[in-house]
């Protein structure tokens, strides 16, 4: 059987009526008629040769199994449509002359210095400004409009005013001093559940109210509040507490013997999702496009 290629106006108007529920939904949501939106469903089961809708008498239309497994392939596609006329759009409007960057601490030093030495060069008219913050306060600048883009870590879920883009993730690893008493050569074969919550633990603390009262991989009562990740770096190295570290930051330190992991049984690293962040009644300019690509790509490389 040869199949007939859809058309985009059909498959968003697919899309429409399985979003709206109805084909006089769809019409309203698209300001078409209902006979238009009619047609476009009929010419698209005759282009697939599929029945999309369960539509007999009077009821609402119902996805049928073979329209509920085209409808991510149909949206996937209009997804991509619209990523790409939205890059055109922000082509279209030229360069920025300025652009604000706000990165999270917890991103390694060494490709945030990389990325931004290849941007100077291809970008060189561009006043970059740069800002490093930590958890909610990377997304507060963005919310707030005073950062064009962020990359940031998974702490704002979703916020309404943000666009999010996954651009990679980077281990976070609990650590202490070689001589601290979790990382006593018996501790490392095995401490015990609770043991970790009897120790002071160094805490990455969050400079914005968005996230404020919540907590992030904190297990013991006592606690030493840091905003700076190298403050709490050397505080780690001279064993006054314990504390989750990004992997490639102390990376030496464990190969040197000054910091060792700890084998703790709550296991409070893990992987520390970054997203690419802007508000979504803006549209990203080439510059700042260019800087998601760099930094997604350069996370692909950082080892967990």
């Amino acid at each position: 059987m040869k199949l007939g290629e859809p058309t985009l106006d059909q498959l968003r108007i697919f899309i429409a009526v399985a979003e709206h529920g109805s084909f006089g939904g769809a019409a309203r949501a698209m300001g078409r008629a209902v006979s238009a939106v009619s047609y476009g469903i009929a010419q698209l089961e005759a282009q697939l040769a599929l029945s999309l809708f369960d539509r007999e008498g009077s009821r609402r239309p119902v996805l049928t199994a073979a329209g509920a497994g085209l409808l991510a392939e149909a949206r996937g596609i209009a997804d991509g449509v619209d990523a790409l006329v939205a890059k055109a759009r922000s082509l279209h409007a030229g360069q920025e002359p300025a652009l604000t960057l706000v990165v999270d601490v917890m991103m390694p030093g060494e490709l945030t210095a990389r990325v931004l030495g290849e941007f100077r060069q291809m970008f060189p008219t561009c006043a970059l400004t740069l800002r490093i913050e930590g958890l909610g306060a990377v997304a507060a600048w963005v919310i707030d409009g005073g950062a064009d883009l962020a990359i940031g870590g998974p702490v704002i879920a979703d916020h309404p005013a943000l666009e999010r883009h996954a651009v990679g993730e980077i281990a976070l690893v609990p650590v202490a001093a070689p001589h601290h008493p979790l990382a006593h050569p018996l501790a490392r074969t095995g401490v015990a559940p609770g043991e970790s919550r009897r120790h002071l633990q160094l805490v990455l603390t969050d400079r914005s109210p968005l996230t404020e009262g919540r907590e992030f991989s904190v297990l013991s009562p006592l606690t030493w509040r840091l905003g700076d990740l190298g403050a709490k770096h050397s505080l780690l190295k001279e064993g006054l507490g314990w504390g989750n570290m990004p992997r490639s930051m102390v990376a030496g330190d464990l190969a040197a013997g000054t910091l060792v992991e700890l084998d703790l049984p709550e296991q409070p690293g893990a992987q520390y999702r970054l997203s690419a962040l802007w508000r979504r009644d803006t549209r990203l300019g080439p510059a700042a496009s260019w800087l998601v690509d760099a930094f997604r790509e350069g996370l692909q490389g950082v080892g967990g």
